[in-house]
């Protein structure tokens, strides 16, 4: 699985005019999922999100974590994520999940995270979502899971 995590000072996700989910200081996270991903691949990413150290201490260096901070977590599909995009113009999405996969794997990772973390919000799998940000820094990381 993939996802794209930044630190935001908030975020939310609107849907057809309606805000769908939104946070105030904590992580944006945009979740790609590839076809190969399982259950124990969304877990290890949601481990990686809870305790990645990317706000700052005290002295200003970045050794805390969204659950340090009592940060939000607001949970994203990204479809596009998949992209390869090493060559051409146009790109190809032939690693990417199905649509049945990727909703499964998303709604897995929402549900465990709801169950260790108490500040959740989500974007709606497969809508035509307009995400806004103020992005913290800006802080922006990658994160990829193996098993």
């Amino acid at each position: 699985m993939i996802g794209l995590l930044q630190r935001v000072t908030a975020a939310q996700v609107t849907v057809a005019h309606a805000v769908v989910g939104a946070i105030d200081a904590g992580l944006l996270v945009l979740v790609g999922v590839e076809r190969d991903d399982t259950e124990q691949h969304a877990e290890r990413l949601l481990n990686r999100l809870l305790d990645y150290r990317v706000f700052a201490d005290m002295t200003g260096k970045m050794n805390l974590s969204v659950r340090d901070v009592k940060g939000g977590l607001l949970l994203v599909p990204q479809f596009t994520l998949a992209a390869d995009t090493r060559k051409g113009l146009r790109p190809g999405f032939s690693a990417a999940a199905s649509p049945a996969l990727a909703a499964h794997l998303f709604d897995y990772l929402v549900h465990q995270a709801r169950y260790y973390h108490p500040t959740i919000a989500t974007g709606c799998f497969g809508a035509d979502m307009q995400v806004s940000l103020t992005n913290d820094g800006p802080v922006t990381f990658l994160l990829r899971t193996d098993v």
